[in-house]
């Protein structure tokens, strides 16, 4: 079973589970912000993925710009991001899909494609 980690009120959000939907794919669906991942679960999301650790950050979030993120993780450890990530879900990249061996960041429908049966 796929878990899609979303905010109800992302309009990308909203896209990619309309996409979810249309294209007959089940998932789990999380609250991103009233069921925040958790610090283990981001490290191993972020190992299974492959992907840069910045790829998990919203960059373009209002709580990312408020803290000054932009300019400070570079500064931090990778240990001391995932222990940011796991305080707000805000600030997670969404929305976050979690499968057997896969994780998307984001919506893009080209790379969402793999997930058709």
């Amino acid at each position: 079973m796929i878990l899609v980690l979303e905010y109800p009120k992302c309009s990308t959000c909203k896209k990619a589970v309309k996409w979810l939907c249309d294209n007959h794919i089940e998932f789990e669906d999380r609250h991103i912000v009233e069921q925040n991942p958790t610090e283990a679960e981001l490290t191993a999301w972020y190992h299974k993925s492959g992907l840069p650790l910045k790829r998990f950050f919203n960059t373009s979030g209002n709580l990312y710009k408020e803290l000054g993120l932009k300019d400070k993780l570079p500064q931090m450890s990778e240990e001391e991001q995932l222990q940011l990530l796991s305080t707000n879900g805000m600030l997670v990249k969404r929305p976050l899909v979690i499968g057997e061996d896969f994780v998307l960041t984001g919506f893009k429908e080209a790379d969402w494609e793999r997930l058709k049966p």
